[in-house]
């Protein structure tokens, strides 16, 4: 569920004591009357980004009693001027749309701030047809999820670094889908401390108490949200929001078995989509994966937001059912086309069905959506370390990437293994060139541990065995736990004669892998295989 936040400067107080009722008034009112030097503007726009006019925008100062109104133009901007510094709350309406609101927006002196605001369209009501409702996509998928299975003696299809490789990228995968909390800023605790004083004013106002709870869960302060989003609901018991967000904060404090009660007790009345992702969220969590891609996929229904359909996506992923998973993040993919995570979880769907350069093509698609974003060349990395032969394409992404971002360690790394991979290192030119991107990215990150084994294969590919040697203990006190470099760095002892030290590092890499196949197997038998069933039409492909 998406979420607003607006960042300020902190409130100033000025002011003579008024010394009559009129003057009084006229204080309280002096934010919204007075001229001011401060501005807000902004554009109003819906899901999938199209510019709204026509929309009614509320700004009203804290305390007043009344608010100024403007309407969006045809490119969907908004502004106000001459405004005072202080507290207001900003709305946007529009028939056919949900609302919108910042409930706590800070002003400084001679401040101008842009706040852009997204209004979700309403689904129509119960009695129209699923047609009226829903896209097409969303009547029939092509596959149905009808239970899970033991995954104790889950096997994998191809080399032990692929099969783990695919798991990982799944997981990275799940993890684009989560939000972190709103960082703290001055403005935020500047609203944090105002509403704090309101409910210390007023402990039984509702409003108060719900501001502040919202805010402070928000905030990744859950478990100091609750407390007043409690004392909310006993205020104004049949109040929605506060319920919902109240379920949202024990979610996010690991109350999970309340969370999913008051998720439960909730649907029991509205049947809204963000309530059965909450409720998904909490299934998972509590090893209900099942119920949980249920959840996921009626929350998806009910509002196809591109979060949703990611969210159903990636959880089919996550638990070994690529075929699903591919039919939802092609969908996705064509219906929010400049989607960077949705491609990001299409190639992910093809790398974990083991079609290497379809992934690669979407991972790049996905990268030339917004070339400074540093996430889809990660994951290019990633497929990258499990191919033998990385392709053209990403080769030159990495390249992009390194041109980019020089002071990447990792995107100087990437781009050292992707050129020694295609062995265009065969020359004395570009071989200098693969070493100096690698110890550049150890010079940027002197704990990259990747970096020295790679620049120890390097070094041991030209017979350079002293100084591999070094590398490959550099990448060990770095990550001890890292297998091959035990292992490259026992062959290297070998090489040289050293057969005591050779015999060393070879029983720490025999207890390292045990260890790690162990901790693998029990990762495998915690995140449980879907088991579905595919119906007569494939996947929907992607050109």
């Amino acid at each position: 569920m998406g979420r607003l936040c607006a960042v300020a400067q902190p409130r100033t107080s000025a002011g003579v004591i008024s010394c009559g009722l009129a003057v009084l008034v006229l204080w309280t009112l002096l934010p919204l009357y007075s001229q001011g030097s401060a501005s807000l503007r902004g554009t109003i726009r819906d899901a999938q980004g199209k510019a709204l006019a026509g929309v009614s925008i509320q700004l009203r100062a804290k305390d007043a009693s009344s608010a100024q109104v403007v309407h969006s133009d045809a490119q969907g901007a908004y502004s106000f001027a001459a405004l005072h510094s202080g507290v207001y709350a900003l709305r946007a309406d529009l028939a056919g749309y949900a609302d919108a609101e910042v409930p706590a927006l800070f002003l400084g002196p001679n401040e101008g701030k842009n706040v852009d605001l997204t209004l979700q369209e309403k689904k129509a009501p119960a009695s129209q047809s699923d047609s009226a409702r829903r896209p097409e996509f969303f009547d029939q998928p092509q596959f149905t999820v009808s239970g899970v299975t033991d995954t104790t003696n889950l096997g994998g299809h191809g080399s032990d670094t692929v099969v783990r490789t695919r798991e990982a990228i799944a997981k990275e995968t799940v993890s684009l889908g989560k939000a972190a909390p709103t960082a703290g800023s001055g403005a935020v605790a500047e609203a944090e401390r105002a509403l704090r004083e309101d409910v210390q004013r007023a402990p039984g106002n509702f409003d108060a108490n719900h501001r502040l709870g919202k805010l402070l869960a928000e905030g990744g302060k859950a478990h100091e949200a609750i407390p007043y989003l409690e004392r909310a609901g006993e205020l104004k018991p049949g109040d929605y929001e506060n319920a919902y967000d109240l379920a949202l904060a024990n979610e996010s404090a690991g109350n999970d078995e309340r969370a999913r009660g008051q998720a439960q007790a909730l649907l029991a009345h509205y049947d809204k989509a963000e309530l059965h992702h909450l409720l998904g969220d909490v299934q998972e969590k509590l090893g209900n994966s099942l119920e949980a891609v249920r959840e996921y996929q009626r929350a998806a229904e009910l509002d196809p937001s591109e979060a949703y359909i990611f969210d159903w996506g990636s959880e089919l992923l996550l638990h070994h059912a690529p075929e699903p998973a591919l039919d939802v993040f092609a969908n996705g993919n064509r219906l929010f086309p400049r989607s960077v995570r949705m491609l990001i979880g299409l190639g992910a769907a093809w790398f974990a069905r083991g079609s290497y350069d379809q992934a690669v093509q979407r991972i790049c698609e996905a990268s030339d959506l917004n070339p400074g974003d540093s996430t889809p060349y990660l994951f290019l990395g990633k497929m990258q370390s499990a191919q033998s032969t990385p392709t053209e394409k990403s080769v030159e992404r990495f390249h992009r990437f390194v041109t980019q971002q020089p002071d990447n360690a990792q995107a100087n790394y990437y781009y050292a293994v992707g050129l020694w991979k295609l062995r265009k290192a065969q020359d004395a030119a570009s071989a200098a060139q693969v070493e100096s991107l690698l110890k550049n990215a150890i010079r940027l990150d002197a704990k990259f541990a990747a970096a020295y084994l790679q620049l120890g294969i390097f070094h041991s590919e030209q017979r350079d065995y002293a100084r591999a040697i070094s590398d490959y203990q550099q990448a060990i006190q770095a990550n001890p736990q890292m297998e091959e470099a035990h292992y490259r760095l026992f062959q290297a002892y070998r090489q040289v004669g050293d057969s005591a030290k050779a015999e060393a590092e070879l029983q720490s890499y025999d207890r390292i892998a045990k260890e790690s196949a162990q901790k693998a197997e029990r990762e495998r038998h915690e995140i449980r295989q879907f088991v579905y069933t595919l119906r007569d039409q494939p996947p929907a492909q992607v050109p």
